[in-house]
């Protein structure tokens, strides 16, 4: 950057600063704001070889949009999407994405609507946090308040984000999917909410996320105008309800204002995708869980998401054209960004309504699925489903695991019905995925029980990350590779979240130290492989000792009347805490206090 530009924006915030100074105990974090802005503006390491350009020939932002734009040539005949009777090809699937994010703009959602306001990308940048964007000082110049101070971003770029949300209460159905590539083809930021929420839940969430928007599937119909009709009770403006029927005309007649279909019908097939200006410009919010506090709206970049998109493909071993049967949930981390990455790879998605057993089967035998991905209850789900639910399998099917630690025994028993198992391990903020159990080798001659208990852990960080490691939260210092001295998992890379929406103090004391801490307890082993112990805040004191709820777990789980256990503290006068065992038997058993 020229030297004299520079000297020429330094005399304009000192000019502001003079004409209306900050007031009293706010000039060092000011000064300290405008060192960090003038320091973004240093030229980079490239600008000094001559003859170098950065241009739209050799530089265009990561996103996952064009993803589906290569798709649409590269497979445009190969099934995307089927659904029951429902099935389209890759260019079908992108034009009708294109014909819903204009339609998205008609309907008042689009960048514009912010007119001047700063753009996103323009989010200040704390030390240590995230990397700096070298055009938000010029932005600012453009956008400085008369009063003569600098500008809050935070503010404006928050505003910016909620006139463009776009919500959604729906399950693995066609819809879902689409809506992924058209909001962010319309400029607008995709939120996806858990199906499984109550009216007074997803109108907390709207609220959060002043959503302008929310796509409806038409089994949830009722939760959706719960939390509508809570809204207006608030006094709030509620979003635009578009409902999903069912393609086959099977959904009850409703008097909703917009349908799925019609809205879509409505299109331009020749509207021009809005591209992100840059790739830190939002694509997706996600609600955290909500399981300790709060649910938390975890923000995902185009950049983020495009690097975990590819790097969660690979992680499940996917080759080309793979056919993939949906069983985790779409609005779970945009289906653990593998909505974005089968367009890489021209794979066929298999969309899932409802998860059972014999539906699992009849789909893996009807359409010759060859991946698929579930939280361990689904493999628990899987093992113990009844006979007349099961189908042999036509090859063998690739299953990815995580959510939570999978119990070795699950792991085993998808194995002797046919099934390859792999596990993986994230968090919200990680786009999902983050690490993965890479597979070795020399662990095929181990006896299964081994094969099982290595399969366990939660491995080493994939491809879209820098680093992963286990440490201790007050020192910072990497613990042995002992297998026993347990700390806090931490990340960092692209594929860690830009940050809680509206929530600035739990952003900073996530990225504390330059690290994403997870909250979650585990080992490393000495061949670097990580292993999750606990979360934080689930580990039990007893007597002074800790007591890994996931081990007692695992225990109980060996028992084989055991479908499910779940372990939690239990408030104890003389040990302060004690773990408390809820069970649930498979039919057909019986088990006393003692057994």
């Amino acid at each position: 950057m020229h030297h004299l530009f520079k000297n020429s924006l330094t005399r304009f915030f000192y000019g502001l600063s003079r004409t209306n100074p900050p007031k009293h105990g706010k000039n060092v974090k000011w000064s300290r704001q405008l060192s960090q802005y003038l320091g973004d503006l240093e030229q980079e390491s490239w600008e000094s070889m001559e003859g170098l350009v950065r241009c739209s020939a050799n530089f265009v932002p990561l996103s996952p949009i064009s993803l589906l734009e290569r798709s649409a040539k590269v497979y445009r005949d190969r099934t995307s999407v089927v659904y029951g009777s429902v099935k389209y090809t890759w260019a079908e699937t992108h034009g009708r994405c294109v014909k819903l994010a204009s339609a998205l703009t008609q309907l008042g959602i689009s960048p514009g609507d912010v007119g001047t306001k700063t753009p996103i990308s323009c989010t200040p940048i704390k030390a240590g946090l995230i990397p700096k964007s070298r055009q938000c000082l010029l932005r600012i110049t453009l956008t400085s308040d008369p009063s003569g101070t600098i500008p809050d971003c935070r503010k404006g770029c928050l505003k910016w984000l909620s006139e463009l949300n776009v919500a959604t209460l729906a399950p693995n159905i066609p819809a879902m999917h689409e809506l992924h590539f058209a909001v962010p083809m319309a400029g607008a930021v995709l939120c996806t909410l858990n199906t499984r929420h109550d009216s007074s839940m997803v109108s907390v969430l709207l609220k959060h996320s002043e959503a302008k928007a929310i796509f409806v599937d038409h089994q949830l119909l009722e939760v959706a105008e719960g939390a509508l009709n809570l809204l207006e009770d608030m006094k709030r403006k509620p979003p635009i309800l578009v409902l999903v029927l069912e393609a086959d005309g099977s959904s009850p007649v409703t008097t909703t204002s917009y349908e799925y279909e019609s809205l879509l019908a409505t299109g331009c097939n020749e509207f021009v995708i809005r591209r992100p200006k840059t790739e830190w410009d939002p694509i997706s919010i996600n609600y955290t869980s909500g399981t300790t506090s709060m649910p938390k709206g975890v923000v995902y970049c185009h950049r983020g998401a495009y690097l975990n998109s590819i790097a969660t493909v690979l992680l499940h071993g996917m080759g080309s054209t793979p056919v993939y049967l949906w069983t985790v949930p779409m609005f779970h981390c945009n289906g653990w960004c593998l909505i974005w990455g089968l367009a890489a790879f021209g794979g066929t998605n298999i969309c899932l309504r409802r998860v059972s057993p014999k539906e699992i089967f009849e789909c893996i035998a009807l359409h010759k699925v060859t991946n698929m991905s579930g939280a361990p209850t689904v493999l628990n789900m899987i093992v113990n489903s009844s006979l007349s639910d099961r189908q042999p399998l036509p090859h063998k099917v690739e299953i990815m695991t995580g959510g939570s630690p999978p119990p070795p025994q699950i792991l085993l028993k998808m194995e002797e019905l046919g099934f390859g198992v792999s596990h993986l391990y994230g968090l919200t903020e990680t786009y999902g995925p983050g690490t993965s159990c890479i597979w070795k080798p020399e662990w095929d001659s181990l006896p299964s029980d081994d094969r099982s208990r290595f399969k366990a852990r939660q491995g080493v960080h994939h491809i879209g990350l820098e680093d992963v490691d286990v440490k201790d939260p007050i020192t910072m210092e990497n613990v042995p590779a002992d297998g026993k001295t347990v700390g806090e998992i931490m990340f960092r890379g692209n594929t860690v979240m830009s940050g809680y929406l509206k929530d600035l103090k739990a952003t900073e004391e996530a990225f504390k130290d330059g690290w994403f801490r997870s909250g979650d307890i585990a080992v490393k082993h000495l061949d670097g492989y990580i292993q999750v112990k606990d979360r934080s805040k689930d580990i039990i004191i007893s007597g002074g000792e800790n007591i890994s709820t996931v081990e007692v777990e695992t225990v109980l789980f060996s028992h084989p009347a055991v479908l499910e256990a779940a372990v939690v503290g239990r408030p104890d006068d003389h040990w302060g805490q004690t773990p408390c065992a809820f069970v649930k038997l498979k039919e057909g058993f019986n088990a006393m206090l003692k057994n």
